[in-house]
């Protein structure tokens, strides 16, 4: 999915990448022709890269790919990752590996590429995730690692990614509603895009999914001769004990619970543990133990402790940001703060900024019941934001109490006037952009 570069001033590539935005009238114009016709053209760098883990799904790809290095990482491997949006900077998409760990590209290999990308393309319409994507392939190409981690931009059949003929594997996160208006009104529709990254022969993951979507992902993989390897059939995992039990045929592995809060995220480290041991058998379970134990992913249930919003909000209060923005995404971070509320009670109030593409209310209503208020703000640098007034509007409707706020920093501002018996428990979250703004006004952007 693609974003807006955001402005840091001083970056070679920033100028370049906005004038990238300029090649194609339309943000997301989903096709494989012009980004096919780019890398011809730059020389076919995606035939030139690392073993491929691509990954497809609606919620959970970048937690499960953030699983997967971390364990290739305590194994001394090295992985190339590509992510997308950004958060606060487009040099997070863009993550080469290297011995010891990887690193984010720099800006002055990034701007060189980008000017080479544009130069090849010579001002032919395309879009900005298209001819970033085929930069990326450039960069991993010039790099050596072990594998190249994949996230698809949006769908999967013809997301710019889906160029890489022979993946050494596939893995597909649950499928639920998101991007109804390119992708289908229906999970089943949704569904048959993301099964587009099947490959005949290519093993591929199956991580937890809905039946609507397991049946359409299943005859998916059936018709073009994918090997499955599906979640709840093949692999299993369940917490005992305070420990993360995994098991498939291979056998079981007692580990400890991911370092990533919220029991949906033992289902992505198990769909990440399942696509490992397919790719790469060898890998020690130390790796696996370690991994989990240390893997991090900005923005998903990433817990706010020091920085300039912190202070702004009430005394000893938790202060949580996610990028969830849609139902399904809205249901698992309901439930995760439903388990922090039965094992510390704290009221909860969910700071929401949120865009008019999203069902805004199907968000809210997953927090009917459990947050005593919700504190609306604006999307700040999006024309298709939801204003605080509307978003309070359908948080009313929704049975929650809600007040409209100016900005994040006044309604923190706004809970710090109150009186609370216990400090509240602020959960911030709607829209990856509205958790990027965060991160920036914070001072704590991902590294």
């Amino acid at each position: 999915m693609s974003a807006p570069p955001s402005e840091r001033p001083g970056d070679q590539s920033d100028p370049i990448l906005e004038r990238l935005l300029d090649l194609h009238p339309k943000k997301i114009d989903l096709s494989l022709g012009r980004v096919e016709r780019l890398l011809k053209d730059l020389g076919a760098p995606q035939d030139h890269l690392p073993p491929v883990i691509h990954v497809a799904g609606t919620n959970g790809k970048g937690s499960s790919i953030a699983f997967m290095r971390a364990i290739l990482e305590a194994a001394g491997k090295t992985a190339h990752v590509y992510t997308s949006p950004h958060l606060v900077r487009f040099h997070e998409r863009v993550r080469l590996g290297h011995p010891g760990g990887g690193r984010l590209v720099s800006d002055e290999e990034l701007a060189a590429t980008l000017s080479l990308c544009e130069k090849i393309n010579a001002g032919a319409p395309i879009t900005f995730f298209e001819v970033t994507t085929a930069a990326a392939f450039v960069l991993f190409s010039r790099h050596p690692a072990d594998y190249l981690l994949l996230e698809v931009g949006l769908g999967g059949r013809v997301d710019a990614t889906n160029v890489i003929a022979r993946p050494a594997a596939s893995l597909i996160t649950p499928v639920s509603m998101d991007h109804p208006e390119f992708l289908g009104n229906t999970v089943a529709e949704i569904a048959h895009e993301k099964a587009g990254i099947l490959k005949r022969g290519v093993p591929a993951v199956l991580g937890f999914q809905q039946p609507e979507a397991r049946t359409v992902l299943e005859a998916e993989a059936a018709n073009v001769g994918a090997p499955l390897h599906i979640a709840g059939q093949d692999f299993f995992v369940r917490e005992e004990h305070g420990r993360l039990i995994y098991e498939d045929e291979g056998g079981l592995i007692d580990l400890p619970l991911p370092r990533l809060a919220g029991r949906h995220q033992h289902q992505n480290a198990a769909g990440a543990i399942a696509t490992l041991r397919l790719v790469a058998p060898d890998l020690p379970p130390s790796a696996f133990e370690i991994g989990l134990a240390t893997a991090e992913w900005p923005a998903r249930l990433q817990r706010l402790s020091k920085g300039n919003l912190v202070a702004l909000a009430p005394a000893g209060a938790e202060i949580w940001l996610d990028g969830a923005h849609n139902e399904d995404g809205a249901r698992v971070l309901s439930q995760a703060m439903a388990d922090r509320e039965e094992k510390a009670p704290r009221p909860l109030i969910v700071v929401t900024g949120t865009l008019a593409t999203k069902d805004t209310a199907a968000f809210l209503r997953a927090f009917k019941g459990l947050a005593q208020e919700v504190l609306a703000v604006p999307v700040h640098g999006e024309h298709a934001a939801r204003t605080p007034n509307d978003i309070a509007a359908l948080a009313n409707i929704a049975g929650l109490p809600a007040v409209a706020c100016e900005s994040v920093e006044s309604a923190l501002r706004f809970l710090t006037a109150r009186k609370w018996a216990l400090p509240p428990r602020v959960l911030i979250a709607g829209s990856l952009y509205l958790a990027g703004e965060v991160l920036r006004l914070n001072g704590t952007p991902p590294q």
